[in-house]
């Protein structure tokens, strides 16, 4: 797909791509124009342009989801390229700002949000190498403690402590960041670019250093807050993090695996989930909410009922529910209201038909991503399955891999999907048909990629043939194997597969001991 460019565009391309040339005549170049500079020079990955124009920026903002995003010049939208050239030219631009000999009056930025930048899977920067939001997290610290050092051996002018930046950013901590992190927050109310953590994501630390970075990013600010591997956080501990640290403005919540777990549940521990509802209650922003893969049967009531804003997204995958369960969803007000809705890991059909399809009427007119691995739907369920689907137009993804479904049903399921209009995105089981007979449902994982992968192929090509038969070639039709595609986990794995290991070390130390003292 071509994307027209305006005059004003291709002669801003024309102007940056001689770098040396550019960077000489930014002085003569008019205010208005340093946006349209800056995706020119973001487009042809002029790193050196991008740093001088930041460094320079005449504006009183720098929203870079914005800059990169659809504008009347060039309508392509940018801002899912984490290319690292231009991110660090970005990030070193904005620290040279302050440096910069020029009057602190001619100094007009006040806000740099960082917060528009969309990490995928496919970059198309030249360069092929991303800045993702962990690495964004590491520059950014870095660039902050580095200033500060700076600013405290040199001879600054008195007006360069004056100038006070707020960096708006989607903090991305780990074990090993955590102290660079720490050090920069601390500092914070010392150094001109002002770290404002908008949205917090934490893998792999211990419970108190979540617990103390958590305070330090100024959790009145905070809308998105993500807990999600290797933090061992339990029901407990998230009622402590809730009586003693308040979110007005949160609107997303994920929680890490295993925080709830109703089969060891006693009269205490009832309490406790009443008095955590109660607290996401007083959350009044509060629209998204993942609990996947804890044991919350017959709990779903207790835990949403006392939110008084509708959620609008709800992963309870892998969650154990019930009939009760299901039935409080269908008939709650946030059935109304649910855009993306995941309830993998249940047997849909065998447990609670009439109910789900409830659920999905109430949603369909507004739900646009739904998500059912491992429902346990066949062959015999795939009619009344596009019964459900067919109020839902306003659909754009729907994922269902690891269903026992077969070729024919694939196909007779594929002919409807191609009926609903905003559909971008469906992720398919490998067919029944490709595994051996007699394989079992859900498959683990030292069988999953034990299928016929020629007869694999060449249903998937008869499937997206479909697509292409029915002028839907916007739809991306996959069968992502080890589920979808986790930025922040591809980002960090080497760090998180460490852990694991050590994790495992630890635990079989503590078996041999145990076993030699028996």
């Amino acid at each position: 797909r071509v994307t027209m460019k305006s005059l004003r565009f291709l002669s801003a391309e024309a102007f940056v791509s001689n770098a040396e040339f550019a960077r000489k005549s930014l002085d003569a170049v008019a205010h208005n124009l340093f946006p349209l500079l800056f995706k020119a020079s973001y487009l042809l990955e002029q790193g050196e342009v991008i740093h001088d124009l930041v460094e320079n920026w005449p504006l009183v903002d720098f929203n870079v989801g914005k800059l990169l995003g659809p504008t009347v010049d060039y309508q392509e939208d940018l801002s899912h390229r984490t290319c690292s050239v231009c991110l660090e030219s970005c990030l070193t631009g904005l620290r040279d700002y302050v440096l910069n000999h020029s009057s602190p009056y001619m100094k007009r930025l006040k806000v740099v949000d960082l917060t528009g930048i969309k990490d995928v899977e496919v970059q198309f920067c030249e360069c092929k190498k991303t800045m993702g939001r962990w690495a964004r997290t590491q520059l950014l610290s870095k660039l902050c403690v580095e200033l500060l050092v700076y600013l405290q051996q040199a001879q600054c002018s008195p007006g360069t402590f004056e100038i006070s930046i707020d960096v708006l950013i989607d903090l991305f901590v780990t074990e090993r960041n955590y102290e660079l992190v720490v050090h920069a927050l601390l500092k914070k109310c010392y150094c001109p670019l002002k770290i404002c953590c908008v949205a917090f994501r934490s893998d792999n630390l211990t419970l108190q250093k979540f617990f103390y970075i958590i305070k330090l990013t100024d959790p009145s600010l905070l809308r998105k807050l993500e807990i999600v591997h290797n933090v061992r956080l339990e029901m407990e501990h998230l009622e402590i993090l809730f009586n003693s640290i308040h979110f007005p403005l949160l609107m997303s919540l994920t929680l890490p695996a295993r925080t709830f777990n109703v089969q060891r549940f006693t009269p205490k521990d009832e309490q406790m989930l009443t008095n955590i509802g109660e607290k996401m209650g007083e959350m009044t922003q509060l629209t998204e909410l993942c609990v996947s893969f804890s044991i919350l049967t017959g709990r779903i009531q207790k835990l949403l009922s006392p939110l008084k804003t509708p959620l609008k997204m709800l992963d309870v995958s892998n969650c154990l529910l019930n009939h009760a369960d299901m039935a409080y969803l269908a008939n709650s007000f946030h059935a109304y209201h649910l855009e993306s809705l995941d309830l993998s890991g249940h047997d849909i059909p065998e447990l609670y038909p009439s109910t789900f399809f409830k659920l999905l009427s109430h949603s369909s007119s507004v739900l646009r991503s739904l998500t059912l691995e491992d429902c346990n739907i066949q062959d015999t369920h795939v009619n009344m399955l596009i019964l459900g689907l067919s109020p839902c137009q306003k659909l754009h993804e729907f994922k269902f891999v690891g269903n026992p479904l077969s070729s024919q049903a694939l196909k007779h399921l594929f002919t409807f999907l191609c009926e609903l209009p905003m559909l971008k995105n469906v992720e398919f089981p490998v067919p029944r048909d490709c595994y051996p007979l007699g394989i079992t449902y859900p498959i683990d994982d030292a069988n999953l990629c034990r299928f016929d992968h020629q007869k694999y192929e060449s249903i998937a090509e008869e499937l997206n043939l479909i697509l292409v038969q029915a002028n839907r070639e916007d739809v991306k039709a996959s069968t992502p194997l080890f589920g979808s595609y986790d930025a922040a986990l591809q980002e960090t794995n080497n760090e998180l597969g460490a852990y694991l290991i050590k994790s495992f070390k630890e635990t079989l130390e503590k078996f041999t001991t145990s076993f030699n003292e028996l």
